[in-house]
């Protein structure tokens, strides 16, 4: 189990330091490179709009990988979408910008960030789904949560290398050509989790499914069919997930750089403080899922989340470093109350012969709720010299309507399903 939780992390990790590395480009350079006739804040929307596009991109992925792996295995999925996602970040690192190609560079850009959002789309339902239908029931949790960690990794591994760029090179060569060189990084990142991958084993789950013919015909359109009310009341619940994390990681640091005027490197330090801490307390949340369900947790986080986000805001609007880290430290140690056992969760919700389809497209369809409009309709909020409490009004709003959708679904932890029917049994009149 370690060793495929592992190969699963450092797949996951790098797929997501892909997505990543995007996002804090577009917040620091992007704009002026790829769309300089645009004012400073329109340059900054456009580029969060291509970031956005790779969120559109991931429900699709999802649902095109998701058919690979519940008709032909899980694995297949692991190799597949890792290496389309690293070719299309290496590619934007060689894109030429507007200055060389005129319009069609922002063209192309739109069109690598597509297909780094098709193949992320993909990743999630393959790697979750090898170490949850590998784990034993009583630490299905635990064992999930290693890919829902891959995303802090990556995080940090993206941001380190931007933040070491930045503080060494000046802003003229920062833009010239040092933003690129993490992009390159993505190429040999992937070779590194192709080779990880190349013994993993299929899943028992899948293996009994094809062995006795039960494999999904069409599981898109099953999940679709059968079960779209769980598809969309999925999305709802994740939505708030997605919205944090970007509000944190991708709309802040623009907002403290452009707005506040905090020195890059500072603003990519504090957040970077905050999403080590959340990686950290990924397993010791889903540790408690195990224990005591992954339903309570997601809605306690839920509610978590909306009770901070003005505070967070207003910590946020000092321009100080250390009450700047705490606003995102309380943001995200929310945000993964829920995400650290949504990989238990989502796969136990959905039959195994649907299970890479349905978990994956429910998990990416939040990323397009909560993820893809975040930073585009904050900066957008936020304009003006007072303090952004539309902002904090707006994440508020998400963290509520994932409140409403987790509480219309049930437990799935087997431990705490037992438990539940024990009771029911015991009131039951003789």
């Amino acid at each position: 189990m370690l060793r495929l939780a592992l190969a699963s992390l450092a797949g996951t990790a790098i797929e997501f330091y892909d997505f990543f590395v995007y996002g804090t480009a577009a917040a620091l350079v992007l704009g002026p490179l790829f769309f300089p006739h645009f004012s400073a804040l329109a340059g900054t929307l456009a580029a969060f709009a291509t970031f956005g596009v790779g969120f559109v991109a991931r429900p699709l992925g999802s649902a095109v990988f998701g058919h690979v792996g519940d008709r032909y295995g899980r694995r297949p999925v692991l190799l597949a979408s890792l290496l389309l996602t690293g070719l299309a970040t290496v590619a934007v690192g060689f894109l030429p910008t507007y200055a060389t190609l005129g319009v069609t560079a922002p063209l192309l850009l739109v069109l690598l960030r597509f297909l780094q959002g098709l193949g992320l789309g993909g990743e999630w339902g393959g790697a979750v789904l090898l170490t949850a239908e590998h784990a034993p029931e009583g630490r299905r949790g635990l064992w999930a949560s290693f890919p829902q960690a891959g995303p802090a990794v990556g995080f940090l591994l993206a941001n380190g290398m931007m933040l070491g760029l930045s503080a060494t090179l000046s802003e003229d060569r920062f833009a010239a050509w040092g933003w690129r060189v993490p992009f390159w990084a993505a190429g040999v990142l992937a070779l590194a989790g192709l080779w990880l991958r190349r013994s993993v084993e299929e899943t028992p789950q899948f293996r009994e499914l094809a062995e006795e013919g039960r494999r999904a015909e069409a599981p898109l359109a099953e999940v679709v069919r059968g079960h779209w009310r769980l598809l969309l009341l999925t999305g709802g619940c994740l939505a708030v997930g997605y919205a944090l994390f970007y509000a944190v990681t991708t709309w802040s640091l623009a907002y403290a750089t452009e707005r506040l005027k905090v020195d890059r490197t500072v603003a990519l330090a504090c957040i970077m403080v905050a999403v080590a801490i959340k990686g950290a307390a990924t397993p010791v949340v889903a540790v408690l899922g195990d224990r005591y369900g992954r339903r309570p947790l997601c809605l306690a986080g839920c509610a978590a989340s909306a009770l901070w986000m003005f505070p967070m805001v207003a910590l946020l609007r000092t321009a100080e470093p250390l009450l700047m880290t705490v606003g995102f430290v309380g943001a995200l140690l929310a945000m993964v109350t829920m995400f650290a056992v949504v990989g238990a969760y989502l796969p136990e919700l959905y039959a195994p012969r649907i299970r890479c389809t349905g978990a994956a497209v429910g998990y990416n369809l939040g990323g397009v709720l909560g993820g893809a409009l975040t930073p585009i309709a904050a900066t957008a909020l936020a304009e003006g010299s007072g303090p952004p409490w539309g902002v904090a009004a707006y994440l508020s709003g998400i963290a509520l309507l994932s409140l409403a959708c987790f509480a219309l679904l049930p437990e799935t932890n087997p431990r705490s399903v037992r438990a539940e029917a024990g009771a029911a049994e015991a009131a039951a009149p003789a």
